[in-house]
Parts: structure tokens; C-alpha cells; sequence
């Protein structure tokens, strides 16, 4: 069957009044020619201004311990097994781990997040981050972070010193995952997510894309996101950092990139999708169509270990394109 834009907009108006595509549509969307995204885009589109508006949400991280990870992530500069040239260094102080959240507070970012290395931090770490974000103002800005595997004690402290959200991604589909990283399983990500939830805490959830998945597995991601009913979906792109296993072996166009934005919304649309790690390397001189394609948020600044663009220049771009930022929603 061949879809014309206009089919395209008859599967978005349908999601808009509440309708969910049979999993038949959704995968001959999944398999959209290139030359047919951008028609795959304008429903996306429609759906993000149905449910977002021209309104983008824009979150920050801090990497608050670096390096030396004991897990076997395929695409992670961070890992022991890789030999990336990256800064290693060990859980920042307080007084570090406030600083970035200090130098956003008054602008126009809505989340701040401590990201750490490892398969899990430590309780003694937990709580020393959790102090930290619990300590600064809460009608700010919110607050989120991203600590690995945790059991329901460490979920609860968290919940408990006012943070908001944890951050934990399942990184790539269950039918995929051990082509990416066998130091842990599936399960103990899909249980991480749900301890978090039985916290009372938001969670954000999703993966990265260029790691040899197929387009039928990209949707496999998205509908056991929707199944997990997660609060936010972070889209990270592959970028090929020397010294890990995927270096060199990114396959991913600036179309395919924006087709599997585009793919998410239309299984997520009403869910937060924002674009984080290597997005400019990957979508070049389309990096601005993610909104089109149906994002609704990005990720400013730098990521863990690789450069991102700067606030002003985002939200620039945000400006120039006629969408502007959130306000916030604490």
C-alpha cells in the first residue's frame, strides 16, 4: 500500500481524537521511504502541535561521576572494556553538583539532572546526590537524575528529598538489547523503571538509535515504552566515539534520523520526545526539523562525554523556526 501525505494526515487526525493505528499501520510507517518522510513528518507534526503546541520543553545534564564503568554498553565512551580518551573522576562534591543547576536557574531551562557512570551508585552516593538536589530552591526548576540499577529504598530517599524524576533508558528494544550490552538484562532495566514508578517518581525513558537495530525494532522501543507508560522519551543518535565498539560503524542519514522521531510520535503522542545526544553530528543541516518530525523537547548543552550546542544558540534556533520555550511546569 502507498501512503500519500494525505494518509499520513488521516492516521494523525485519527491519534489526535484518541484513536490507536492498528500495529499494521504503524509498521508500514516504519518502513517510510525516504523520499516519503517528510509527508511521514506532517502528521507527526500535527500530532506535537495537538498535544504541545509551538512549545518546547529544554533540559540540562551534569555528569557527576565519570568513567570506569563496570557494564559493557557497546556504544558507551564511559566503559572499562573501551578505551575512549575521556576525564575520569569520581563523584563530585555537593557544592559541584549544585553549580550547574545555580547557572540555569534563571534561564530558560525547565529540567536539571545528575547523571552518574556505573551499573548502580552506592546508598551513601545516592544520598549525596539527593542532598544535593534536594538543597536547592524547588520553585526553580525541576530535578531529575539518572543513577543506574537502584532497589525501592533508594528510589523512596530520592522521591522523598524532592526530586522528581528518574532518568534510566532502556537503550534499544528487548529483541536487540544483547547485540548492545550483556552486563545486565532487559529486565533489570524494564524493573528499574517500575521501582521508580512505584516511588511516585516521573520517569524518562528511551534509547539510542544507530546501534544496529532495524526500523521494525525501532517500533519494538516504541511500543514497550507505551507499555511501560513512561513520562518522557529521550532520543539519543549514535555518536561514534573512538575506542568504543561501534566506532566507525554509524549508519544513520539525517532522514533515517528524522523517521524514527517521527515513528515514536505517532506511537507516543501524547508523551514528551526530546532530542539529546548526537543530534547535530547525525541530522547536520536538518537538525532543525526535529520539531517537525514530532520532538516536542531538546537537550541543551553538553552531554556526558561529547559536546552539544550551547543555551543561546538553541534557543535561538527555537526562536527562528516560531516555536518558543515551555513555561515551566513544576
Amino acid at each position: 500500500m502507498q501512503y500519500t501525505i494525505e494518509s499520513y494526515i488521516d492516521i494523525a487526525k485519527n491519534i489526535i481524537e484518541g484513536q490507536r493505528p492498528e500495529n499494521s499501520i504503524l509498521r508500514h510507517l516504519a518502513l517510510t521511504e525516504d523520499k516519503d518522510v517528510f509527508a511521514l513528518m506532517a502528521g507527526a507534526d500535527l500530532i506535537r502541535d495537538s498535544f504541545f503546541k509551538r512549545e518546547i520543553h529544554l533540559c540540562a545534564i551534569c555528569n557527576g561521576k565519570s568513567g570506569m564503568c563496570s557494564e559493557d554498553c557497546k556504544f558507551c565512551s564511559q566503559s572499562k572494556f573501551h578505551t575512549s580518551d575521556i576525564e575520569i573522576y569520581p563523584l563530585m562534591s555537593k557544592v559541584e553538583l549544585q553549580k550547574g543547576a545555580y547557572k540555569l536557574m534563571d534561564t530558560n531551562v525547565h529540567r536539571y539532572s545528575i547523571v552518574t557512570t556505573g551499573k548502580g551508585l552506592a546508598e551513601n552516593e545516592v544520598r549525596q546526590v539527593a542532598d544535593a538536589l534536594g538543597g536547592l530552591p524547588s520553585k526553580k526548576m525541576s530535578y531529575c537524575v539518572s543513577l543506574g540499577i537502584l532497589d525501592d529504598a533508594n528510589m523512596a530517599y530520592l522521591k522523598g528529598c524532592g526530586i522528581g524524576r528518574y532518568h534510566h533508558n532502556l537503550e534499544t528494544c528487548r529483541s536487540h538489547f544483547d547485540a548492545v550490552c550483556t552486563s545486565h538484562t532487559y529486565d533489570d532495566r524494564v524493573n528499574t523503571i517500575k521501582k521508580a514508578k512505584n516511588a511516585g517518581l516521573s520517569v524518562c525513558s528511551g534509547g539510542i538509535f544507530g546501534v544496529g537495530e532495524s526500523m521494525a525494532q525501532v517500533l519494538e522501543l516504541a511500543f514497550e515504552l507505551r507499555e511501560l507508560q513512561v513520562d518522557a522519551v529521550p532520543i539519543n543518535f549514535l555518536s561514534s566515539i573512538p575506542g568504543t565498539f561501534f566506532e566507525g560503524k554509524n549508519n544513520l542519514t539525517p532522514l533515517k534520523c528524522l523517521k524514527i522521531i517521527s515513528i515514536m510520535r505517532y506511537v507516543l503522542p501524547e508523551t514528551d520526545i526530546i532530542i539529546c545526544g548526537g543530534r547535530i553530528p547525525n541530522l547536520k543541516m536538518l537538525h532543525p526539523f526535529v520539531f517537525h518530525a514530532g520532538a516536542n523537547g531538546i537537550m541543551t548543552g553538553n552531554y556526558l562525554t561529547t559536546k552539544g550546542n550551547q543555551l543561546q544558540e538553541d534557543l535561538e534556533m527555537i526562536n527562528h523556526l516560531g516555536f518558543e520555550p515551555r513555561g515551566r511546569t513544576l
